[in-house]
């Protein structure tokens, strides 16, 4: 996939509506290569695939929208026209019109929605744990994550 100056982009590597730019987007590179796999996986499950496409024709739609998510938050439809727009700048080969293309970015921003507010569980200090809302991508800690293991190893 290209960008429209010939550079060649990633799937996951976003691009955004300037219109927004004072918002910086918040998704780490593991965060959209986690998205990237799910929707690799299960593409061709959604009620909205068409036979025939394949994933590299929903990658570019995914990706705007588990980004879109990441940096505009809140409803979907306050943030569509910039997602539509930033669907115009990434689309690069794929096949699929702009309906096609807003589906599978709803599924990935409601995806993204579900994923960052699930509760999730939260090593702290003492071997304590609780459950937390997930608010931002966390890179594991190596010292906390040998404790954790050492504390429920045999």
């Amino acid at each position: 996939m290209t960008d429209l100056d010939g550079n060649r982009m990633d799937a996951t590597a976003p691009q955004f509506d300037e219109d927004l730019a004072e918002h910086a987007p918040t998704i780490s590179r593991l965060e959209a290569q986690r998205e990237d796999a799910y929707w690799r996986r299960t593409y061709w499950q959604q009620r909205y695939y068409e036979i025939g496409f394949e994933y590299e024709d929903y990658a570019p739609a995914y990706c705007v929208g588990y980004v879109g998510y990441a940096q505009y938050g809140g409803e979907f439809e306050q943030a569509e026209r910039s997602l539509h727009a930033n669907w115009e700048r990434v689309k690069s080969d794929s096949r699929l019109g702009l309906a096609d293309a807003m589906a599978a970015m709803r599924a990935a921003w409601d995806r993204m929605a579900r994923v960052r507010h699930q509760p999730r569980l939260t090593v702290i200090e003492g071997g304590l744990a609780r459950r937390a809302p997930h608010r931002a991508p966390l890179e594991p800690d190596p010292a906390a994550v040998a404790g954790a293991a050492a504390a429920v190893a045999p």
